[in-house]
Parts: C-alpha cells; sequence; structure tokens
C-alpha cells in the first residue's frame, strides 16, 4: 500500500498555462532569431561570416559544440518529460514509489559526460593547431598594442614602414588578400588583446612575450578590429581598421608609407608617437600649465 496524503485538487490548469507560456516564449525567440539583416546568420549560429581560411575553422568548431550540446539538452529534457509524466501520481492523494538509486544509470551520467569533455578537448586542440600554424608565412606585421593605440610595422624594402594611431587618429592595418599574414604582437606596457571579429580570432598581447597567429583573407573589404583587454581608462579608443585588398594595392601602400619620412624606421617602432596622449588631454594639461 502506498503512502497517503490528504487530497487535494488537481493543479492540471496551472500546469497547463505554464506549458503554454513556454510554447509562446519558444516560438517568439524562433521568430526573433530571424529577424537579422544577414540571411545566413542563423546557420553560424550568430557568429560573422568568416573572412579567413583559419576563422572557418573557428566557425566549424563553434558549431559543432552547438549541435552536440542541443542533442544533449534535448535528451536530457526528453527525459526529464518522461519521468515526470511516466511516474506521474496517479491520484490526488497517493505518493508514487520512491527509487533510492539506479547504478547502471548512475554509471551512464558519471562515465558519458567524461567522454563528451574527451571529444570536445580533442576537437578544440585540432582547430587550435589549424589556427596557430606556424607554416611559413607571406608576410609578417609587428602589432604593437600601448595605452591607447596601435602601431603597425611592415617590413618594407630592408626597412621599416609604420603606421600608428593617436586619440585623435584611428589606424588602418592593411593585408594583401589570399596570402597567409603572421601577426607579431608585443606591448611596451600592459596587457592588450588584439582581435578581428570578422576573422573570428584574438589574441593577448603580453608585455615581455611575443605571441602571434597567422591569418590568411578569402576576399577583399573593410573590418573592424579592437582590443579585447580592458588595459585602462582610454581602452575604448583602442580601434583600428583592417583593410584586405589585392597584392598591387598592398605594394603601392607599403610604397607610398617608404616615402614619408615620418613612416619609416631602420626597426619595429615599439610604441606610437602620442600613443599615450588621447584627444583633449595635451590641451587640458597645457590649460593648467598656463594657469
Amino acid at each position: 500500500m502506498g503512502l497517503q496524503l490528504p487530497e487535494r485538487k488537481a493543479g492540471s490548469g496551472v500546469l497547463g498555462r505554464r506549458l503554454s507560456l513556454l510554447v509562446l516564449l519558444g516560438l517568439g525567440l524562433l521568430a526573433l532569431s530571424g529577424c537579422g539583416s544577414d540571411s545566413g546568420e542563423w546557420k553560424r549560429l550568430a557568429m560573422p561570416d568568416p573572412g579567413t581560411e583559419q576563422g572557418e575553422s573557428v566557425l566549424a568548431l563553434w558549431q559543432g559544440a552547438w549541435i552536440a550540446a542541443l542533442i544533449t539538452g534535448v535528451v536530457v529534457w526528453g527525459l526529464i518529460f518522461y519521468a515526470s509524466w511516466h511516474f506521474r501520481r496517479r491520484s490526488d492523494d497517493e505518493i508514487p514509489i520512491q527509487t533510492r538509486y539506479n547504478l547502471p544509470l548512475e554509471i551512464f551520467y558519471t562515465i558519458f559526460p567524461v567522454i563528451m569533455v574527451i571529444v570536445f578537448f580533442s576537437h578544440t586542440v585540432r582547430v587550435q593547431n589549424e589556427v596557430l600554424d606556424d607554416r611559413e608565412p607571406d608576410n609578417t606585421i609587428t602589432v604593437v598594442g600601448q595605452q591607447w593605440q596601435w602601431t603597425f610595422n611592415h617590413p618594407f624594402d630592408d626597412e621599416n614602414v609604420y603606421v600608428s594611431g593617436d586619440g585623435n587618429t584611428i589606424p588602418t592595418l592593411y593585408l594583401p588578400v589570399d596570402e597567409t599574414t603572421r601577426f607579431n604582437l608585443v606591448t611596451p606596457d600592459v596587457i592588450h588583446d588584439f582581435g578581428v571579429p570578422g576573422f573570428l580570432m584574438k589574441m593577448d598581447v603580453v608585455p615581455g612575450q611575443m605571441n602571434h597567429y597567422q591569418v590568411t583573407p578569402k576576399r577583399t573589404g573593410t573590418y573592424a578590429g579592437k582590443c579585447f583587454e580592458l588595459c585602462g581608462t582610454y581602452h575604448s579608443r583602442m580601434l583600428f581598421d583592417v583593410k584586405v585588398v589585392t597584392r598591387a594595392e598592398y605594394d603601392d601602400y607599403l610604397q607610398g608609407l617608404s616615402e614619408d619620412p615620418d613612416h619609416v624606421s631602420e626597426e619595429p617602432i615599439i610604441g606610437g608617437s602620442y600613443a599615450d596622449t588621447p584627444a583633449g588631454l595635451e590641451s587640458d594639461e597645457s590649460e593648467k600649465g598656463a594657469e
């Protein structure tokens, strides 16, 4: 004979209303997900369209992780709903038979997550090796992050040509299309993070250490880049643009820099001029000095 509870009214009406709300919420989220301007965004699960070959591997890992997570979620939700329905109370005043443990089931839900972690880890390492491939690059650019702007150094005709941002100017990084470019990342002050969302890649810029990664742009165009690491008061000004151009346009750009003495040096510039003087700060200090 099962345990008995005082008789009470079933709450099926409340449960039905809650299920209806959940269904409506799910349909609303599904409808909103299709309102983006990019028709292919839902296939990429909200990730940008990768502009590099390495970004395609990152996107595949992202999509695979979401597919595995959704499958796991469906199985878990299915088991939850099955258990709540199959073992539901048959009458208002009776408690179902209580099960203390199930050894096979406990072994399964202990071992299976470990297997999932191993699979995720192996795919992550594979993609990491593809993205951080140290094959010989076609071009090498020394990227310097400093408080609070970027400097891009390009080797050209046994010299170094560079462009540096300041408090008033956002620098532009030029890259040739269909060529592999290696970024050597250095900083003279604090930790920054060099990243381009359209490339699906970013990396910390650490003092006293040169980090690096490579990209192979697939198409010409303009991308936005920024610092992803909170690096001080004017972190929000550490923006830059990326222009992917043809090889001829890239050579013309470097030639133009080489003809301007203000953009030529023997060695890479580690920290551009006015990098630590954001717009308005210098004039404020001058006014204080005048007083």
